[in-house]
């Protein structure tokens, strides 16, 4: 019987010298494999450094890379899963500011508002559009968006580098 397998990307958008190392051991614990990123300087943020990593392994992966770097000061990163058979995708975004933010997506990669979701920020709403506008944008995850948008746009012409899990 095959395992169902799945990819992504993570993005360390950015990280101060000394906890690039840190990083590097983290991920290779959860991906299983020694992991030599290749850290540039992040213009967005003189002085920290970024990486990008593509990957292969099994649906959970993204979350268990999201996972052992939460919370880690000065650390701002995002982590995208693929959906695969049975699987919806994900992404999960951090920034040292917000914590963390989880979505789940369909196979374009669009964000996927549940329908509790939806009828919460109605009632929490309760006729007040301003409010019901808070808890979509809650929902999406725009804070993050918004504040990850420079790292972002800073990575342009970044290398990427494809790393596949056996097993």
């Amino acid at each position: 019987m095959s395992v169902a397998m799945t990819r992504g990307v993570l993005f360390v958008h950015s990280a101060p010298t000394a906890l690039c190392p840190h990083v590097e051991w983290a991920v290779g614990a959860v991906v299983d494999k020694r992991t030599d990123l290749e850290w540039t300087p992040q213009p967005a943020a003189p002085g920290m450094f970024r990486a990008e990593l593509s990957w292969t392994g099994t649906p959970g992966t993204g979350a268990k890379l999201a996972s052992c770097l939460r919370g880690w000061a000065h650390l701002r990163y995002e982590v995208t899963e693929e959906p695969s058979q049975g699987v919806d995708g994900g992404r999960w975004s951090h920034t040292p500011e917000l914590g963390i933010f989880h979505a789940v997506t369909d196979v374009h990669g669009n964000i996927m508002v549940s329908e509790d979701r939806i009828r919460y920020a109605y009632e929490s709403g309760a006729g007040d559009p301003a409010a019901v506008y808070h808890e979509l944008s809650l929902a999406l995850g725009e804070a993050w968006d918004e504040e990850l948008e420079p790292f972002r746009h800073a990575a342009e012409g970044a290398p990427v580098r494809w790393l596949h899990q056996v097993g």
